[in-house]
């Protein structure tokens, strides 16, 4: 299968490990990123049919790191105002939150093909949900395969609708209504596991704050971890939390205001719930699971400092500085085993999620014309086709 698409993508060769070549076509006239990573990485996604997806709000787009065939790393990039959540509940597809739409990818390259001779997979929007703009975070499917989203400029947990902009979920019990105020900046959902897959369980914020922009003046430990079912507050004193997700069987956050990738310790109270793993150099934000690895995107400081936070005076005890990007972690032994850093105009990143059975993916967007040309028809006799 050969599919005809821009070239929306940066390759390293198998001696490199820099990604510097930029697309003529999408490139700003500013400076371009600087891409770097560590020498192992595309060999171990390259080992484990595996690649990492990543927004950022920043740039508006969606990046998906991978292996390059011939050797080296592979970066495909695809424009999505405010890219932000992600997910991707199975292999084959994938979820992203952006400035007003929630978006379902399918991969519509079978195993063995490649797309335009390199790309084992291809990521096509084929459902979207208009919701207007929510301030929309994390993203996850329910079982019924409606998005459920964190709409954070509404206090609450949404799922999409068929008439309106979007339907609430849940919210949190100490926010008195339904408004359009960030009250305590809910941002961070975990999906269940098993057969729990299609239900929110968890939710971060970074306060319990019920008046507007309350949140601000609670960053440096008013966060909390919320159990959807109950409403119960199972951790908190927590610095601006991101990210929840179940795996293992247990909770993990990112701490984000620290800069500690944790897990939560339900049997203890909530102010010691937290249990510290591992330091990140940046506000960490994105959070994927699988085994003993943890991939952890990174971002620097959105102005000069971390003020008010605990991270600034952590980077300056450890003479660093903050740096964009994703770090793959062995969760055992607390170190860095795989790293990917971005250096340029892009220094903040919101989400990442492995997708899994892919080593060199890409995507399809609305910011060119291939989408209108680009026809997959389902074969007959695959489930939901008509019979001839």
């Amino acid at each position: 299968m050969i599919v005809q698409t821009a070239k929306g993508e940066r390759m390293s060769d198998e001696n490199s490990n820099e990604v510097m070549a930029d697309n003529a076509k999408n490139a700003p006239k500013a400076e371009a990123n600087k891409y770097t990573f560590s020498s192992g990485l595309p060999r171990w996604l390259a080992q484990n049919d595996l690649s990492i997806a990543a927004t950022s709000y920043q740039s508006g787009k969606l990046y998906f790191v991978g292996a390059n065939p011939k050797g080296g790393v592979m970066v495909h990039e695809r424009f999505f105002r405010k890219a932000m959540g992600l997910s991707s509940p199975k292999p084959g597809t994938l979820v992203m939150a952006s400035l007003f739409q929630a978006i379902r990818f399918e991969n519509v390259v079978k195993k063995g093909e490649r797309a335009n001779e390199v790309f084992d997979a291809c990521f096509v929007p084929r459902q979207l949900w208009v919701t207007g703009e929510l301030d929309l975070h994390d993203i996850g499917l329910l079982d019924d395969g409606n998005p459920v989203f964190v709409a954070t400029r509404w206090n609450c947990l949404a799922q999409g609708s068929q008439r309106y902009s979007f339907k609430q979920h849940w919210r949190p019990p100490f926010i008195s209504g339904l408004v359009q105020e960030d009250r305590c900046h809910l941002n961070g959902m975990a999906m269940g596991e098993g057969d729990m897959a299609g239900t929110p369980q968890y939710v971060t914020a970074c306060s319990k704050s019920d008046t507007v922009d309350g949140w601000r003046d609670r960053r440096s430990n008013g966060g909390v971890v919320i159990e959807v079912a109950t409403g119960k507050v199972v951790a908190e004193g927590l610095s601006m939390p991101h990210s929840p997700r179940l795996a293992n069987g247990k909770l993990y956050v990112l701490n984000s205001g620290t800069g500690q990738l944790g897990w939560i310790d339900l049997e203890k109270p909530p102010a010691e719930a937290f249990q510290p793993i591992v330091f990140c150099p940046g506000f960490a934000r994105g959070l994927a699971i699988r085994g003993n690895k943890a991939v952890i995107g990174l971002s620097k400081p959105r102005y000069e400092r971390f003020d008010g936070l605990a991270l600034s005076d952590e980077l300056e005890a450890r003479d660093s500085e903050a740096w964009c990007g994703i770090q793959v972690i062995d969760m055992t032994s607390g170190t860095v085993e795989h790293w990917f850093r971005i250096d340029g105009p892009v220094s903040e990143l919101y989400d990442v999620c492995f997708l899994e059975e892919t080593s060199c993916p890409m995507a399809l967007s609305f910011a060119n014309n291939d989408i209108a040309s680009f026809i997959v028809p389902e074969p007959l006799g695959e489930v939901g086709a008509a019979s001839a």
